[in-house]
């Protein structure tokens, strides 16, 4: 028996095909323009919003939906650029916290150094990464005509590729198949996901945090 059948909301989950794209749209922003976005499976997402295009539960084209990923994606960035811009090397003076690792900072001023302007397209394919470029890239005074060319480039092969595939895959009987009859799974599988992913990047950090600020502090108590 499908899962549909137990629970009793397959038609909410197609009638909320468009809400879902919605909601992918608001994580791929908030990956890059609001710098939170290091624990958001956007890849997966992507994936899944390919393959529920394919079985109609997202109702609208494939391009419709790859150019909407795609404004999501490049707004973000820009976001991240002009907070980056506006904000100067000062934003990557903050300490430790839950949602901002000195490490993640510095592993993509690395990136940088290694691929200059390219960084910003390659980066986009890079979880980590991908939420602090935009931000270095503005910090470093990249011109923005340079950086919105990078950017455009690297959010459209990013969300055609990955939504492409899942589109694919969907093409599949025996995955389409599967798809449809444990729809509710496979959302319920996403939240999770994302959910969990928040959750766990969350006590990392600040756990690292709580570490980084008890240590130096210790010093000065035993002199």
């Amino acid at each position: 028996m499908a899962p549909g059948d137990i629970f009793g909301f397959q038609d909410a989950i197609q009638g909320a095909g468009l809400w879902g794209l919605l909601l992918v749209c608001v994580i791929v922003f908030a990956e890059t323009g609001l710098l939170i976005g290091f624990f958001l499976p956007g890849d997966t997402l992507l994936f899944f919003a390919g393959l529920l295009t394919f079985t109609g539960t997202i109702p609208l084209p494939l391009p419709v939906v790859i150019l909407a990923v795609f404004a999501a994606a490049f707004l973000g960035d820009q976001l991240g650029y002009t907070i980056g811009k506006r904000a100067g090397p000062g934003i990557f003076e903050r300490r430790d916290s839950g949602f901002f690792s000195r490490k993640n900072v510095d592993r993509t001023q690395a990136f940088f150094d290694r691929f200059g302007g390219w960084a910003v397209t390659i980066a986009r394919f890079i979880g980590v990464v991908r939420t602090f470029a935009p931000v270095a890239a503005g910090v470093g005074r990249m011109k923005r005509s340079h950086f919105s060319a990078y950017n455009a480039l690297g959010a459209l092969i990013w969300s055609s590729a990955i939504i492409g595939l899942g589109y694919a895959l969907g093409g599949i009987p025996e995955v389409a198949e599967v798809v449809q009859q444990y729809m509710e799974w496979v959302l319920i599988g996403i939240v999770v996901l994302t959910v969990g992913s928040a959750l766990i990047a969350y006590l990392r950090q600040r756990r690292a945090a709580r570490g980084a600020a008890t240590g130096p502090a210790s010093g000065p108590a035993g002199e």
